[in-house]
């Protein structure tokens, strides 16, 4: 019997899938806990008209990121830190401060998408990667200025 997974079954079937399996199972385990449904007509139907929606709002997703991601690759921002001899800074430059920086250019980014390894403890520009979406990832331009 095919059936439509509605939810992950472990060993069995993903959350989407169509598959086969066998008659009883479905009517007593499956059924009853609503992890899937008979593969009708209309229900093959309803389940593609959802796959297309969620295709096409995964794309606006990815083409907002990569509109945001065009503006801030122009962009540069400035952070003012104390420093020393060298151009070493007293303290570091962490993504929280990089993300306050780029609240007061108008640009609300969460602060664990700013990627960086370790922080900045030197004054000058530093490229600092951006993951917008698992598929687009912009270079931020972070200049650090002498206070």
């Amino acid at each position: 019997m095919k059936v439509i997974f509605q939810k992950d079954v472990k060993g069995v079937g993903k959350k989407g899938e169509v598959k086969e399996v066998a008659e009883g199972y479905f009517r007593n385990f499956l059924a009853p806990k609503k992890l899937a449904v008979e593969a009708s007509e209309s229900n093959l139907t309803s389940h593609k008209m959802k796959e297309k929606s969620k295709e096409k709002k995964h794309q606006e997703e990815v083409e907002q990121a990569r509109e945001l991601a065009a503006k801030l690759e122009k962009e540069t921002v400035q952070i003012k830190a104390k420093a020393g001899e060298g151009g070493r800074l007293f303290g570091a430059v962490t993504n929280k401060q990089v993300a306050e920086a780029l609240a007061r250019k108008k640009y609300s980014i969460d602060k664990r998408k700013i990627v960086m390894n370790e922080p900045i403890r030197t004054i000058g520009v530093t490229n600092v990667p951006v993951k917008l979406h698992p598929e687009v990832t912009a270079t931020l331009k972070v200049q650090v200025i002498e206070e």
